[in-house]
This record gives structure tokens, C-alpha cells and sequence, in this order.
């Protein structure tokens, strides 16, 4: 049930990480705080499909 999911920057659209997810236990889409390397700031990351 695990699926390879792709991070995107909230603020530039950038896709700068790649992660899994169990799609039984978490059927919405994944929201992380990461570092953007554009931005050289924590930003919002989503999942993009």
C-alpha cells in the first residue's frame, strides 16, 4: 500500500523531495514543513499528484 509521493514548494512550485506514504492510513495529501533551497528558508511542502 505504500506509494512514492512527490513534495512541492507552496511558495516557488518548486518539486524538491521525494517521499512514501501508506495511502490505507493517510488517504489526503501529505503537508511538510521542509527546507527550500530557492527560497534558503522552512517552507510549506504539499503533495502534487
Amino acid at each position: 500500500m505504500r506509494v512514492v509521493v512527490t513534495l512541492a514548494c507552496t511558495e516557488t512550485g518548486d518539486r524538491n523531495y521525494t517521499t512514501s506514504k501508506n495511502k490505507k492510513t493517510h488517504p489526503g495529501r501529505m503537508e511538510l514543513k521542509k527546507y527550500c533551497p530557492r527560497l534558503k528558508k522552512v517552507t510549506l511542502h504539499r503533495e502534487t499528484r
